[in-house]
């Protein structure tokens, strides 16, 4: 069975960075892509940044500039370099192992809280 496990969440400070590091049971290169997502309270779930197996990037507009999704295919794992931090960043980021790029039809994490305190 494929596992999705996220990491790296937490508390920081208005303007903080932190690193979010998903990681897989299988070689990431089986999919299509893997993508951040996140989930605010009261919120539909969104999309963050993507990556394909190729490497071809997507961003959401609000994080353009502050994030930066990676993939490192040895270790079977991707990662969200948060930079600039605000507070409406603030939600459970959940990373998506997907069939195919631009589907979220894959597997899921089971998320990470970031909390980001003004």
């Amino acid at each position: 069975q494929v596992q999705v496990v996220e990491s790296g969440g937490g508390l920081v400070q208005f303007g903080g960075s932190l690193r979010l590091s998903c990681s897989a049971s299988v070689n990431i290169l089986i999919f299509g892509a893997m993508g951040w997502y996140r989930q605010a309270p009261g919120k539909d779930r969104e999309l963050v940044a993507v990556i394909a197996s190729g490497g071809m990037t997507n961003y959401a507009d609000s994080v353009k500039g502050r994030f930066t999704i990676s993939r490192d295919n040895a270790k079977n794992t991707v990662y969200l370099q948060m930079n600039s931090l605000k507070p409406e960043d603030t939600a459970v980021y959940y990373c998506n192992a997907q069939f195919a790029y631009g589907s979220t039809r894959g597997y899921w994490g089971q998320g990470t809280q970031v909390t980001v305190s003004s």
